[in-house]
């Protein structure tokens, strides 16, 4: 099920779409996975619209195909048949290695799980799309990085290990990472699975 919250003017200006009016759009997607037990269909030709500033809840039991539609969107798995566009990008025709630079300029994604490098601060953890995509300069980079970290309120611990942090704080840096390249789609998977009712709501108003 989708839930949306849509603004009154969903209007097509946006330069990042050219061509396609719908920010994003998926066209008949199937995916079927081969199991012991024979396919398994997680998706059966879904056809899905989402136009800019709107935001989009997919609600639904485990196991109905949540994560694999939202793995469709951010082109970390691939539809066995149908086509996904987000812009003007067929999201579906891309390579591995144009996928992974796509995907750090286009989409922000934040995990249930946060995925930040241990090795890392949480500065070189926000940091690090920027170093990828070579979106800013590198002199611009730390700036940008801290002005993010201080948005979630975590300016005061840049220099700190993830481990060094409680998970609702490791989520608001992930949300910082996720901004870091300015992308023009934001997608989160179960963004406070792991966190209490109180964190939780703090993420979800930032």
């Amino acid at each position: 099920m989708l839930q949306r919250e849509t603004p009154e003017e969903t209007a097509c200006e946006d330069p990042y779409r050219h061509g396609n009016c719908h920010l994003i759009e998926l066209k008949r997607v199937v995916k079927i996975y081969d199991t012991p037990a024979g396919k398994f269909y997680a998706l059966r030709g879904v056809n899905l619209r989402v136009d800019t500033h709107e935001f989009v809840a997919v609600i639904g039991k485990s196991g109905s195909g949540k994560s694999t539609l939202i793995n469709m969107i951010t082109g970390i798995d691939r539809p066995t048949s149908g086509e996904v566009f987000v812009g003007d990008t067929a999201v579906h025709q891309l390579s591995e290695s144009q996928m992974a630079v796509w995907r750090g300029k286009h989409v922000g994604v934040i995990f249930q799980f946060f995925q930040l490098l241990p090795t890392l601060t949480l500065v070189e953890n926000v940091m690090l799309p920027m170093d990828f995509c070579h979106t800013y300069a590198p002199r611009e980079r730390y700036e940008r990085a801290m002005q993010l970290l201080a948005h979630v309120d975590m300016a005061q611990h840049a220099h700190k290990l993830p481990s060094a942090v409680s998970g609702g704080q490791q989520q608001r840096v992930a949300i910082a990472r996720a901004l870091a390249n300015d992308p023009p789609v934001i997608v989160a998977d179960e963004p406070t699975g792991n966190l209490d009712s109180k964190t939780a709501n703090q993420v979800f108003d930032l």
